[in-house]
């Protein structure tokens, strides 16, 4: 049976959201789920972005975890940073280049949400997506 799983944890910088994207993507054309690679590329790509920008914002250095599987006919994406703080949703003006990813997740995930657990400092960002 093909790998429905996988984990990926890497440094807070942006040259990594390619590679987060293709994670998410492989996993899911070895699930033969090729139909929700775009849309899930791009909620990936919008919550790792997401991670990265608050680890830089507030000096955090630990590493992000980015965690997907393939579940009860749905992608499963978990995104952990260790930044201070819980993302919030924002209304960009019509010219910003930033402030859209959480509208984005929204938007198109089945499911999603933000949580702490344990005692460590962070969170995470995490979406369900099926097709239909």
């Amino acid at each position: 049976m093909p790998a429905t799983e996988f984990s990926l944890v890497f440094p807070p910088d942006p040259a990594w959201v390619r590679a987060a994207r293709h994670a998410v993507t492989t996993m899911l054309t070895t699930a033969r789920r090729e139909e929700l690679a775009d849309t899930a590329a791009l909620l990936t790509s919008e919550a790792v972005t997401n991670a990265v920008n608050a680890c830089r914002a507030s000096g955090c250095g630990t590493p992000i975890t980015l965690f997907g599987e393939w579940v009860d006919r749905r992608l499963r994406v978990l995104v952990h940073d260790e930044a201070r703080g819980m993302p919030q949703a924002r209304t960009p003006g019509p010219e910003a280049e930033s402030g859209r990813g959480l509208a984005l997740i929204h938007g198109c995930a089945t499911e999603w949400g933000v949580c702490r657990y344990g005692a460590g400092r962070g969170k995470t960002v995490w979406f369900e997506y099926a097709a239909g």
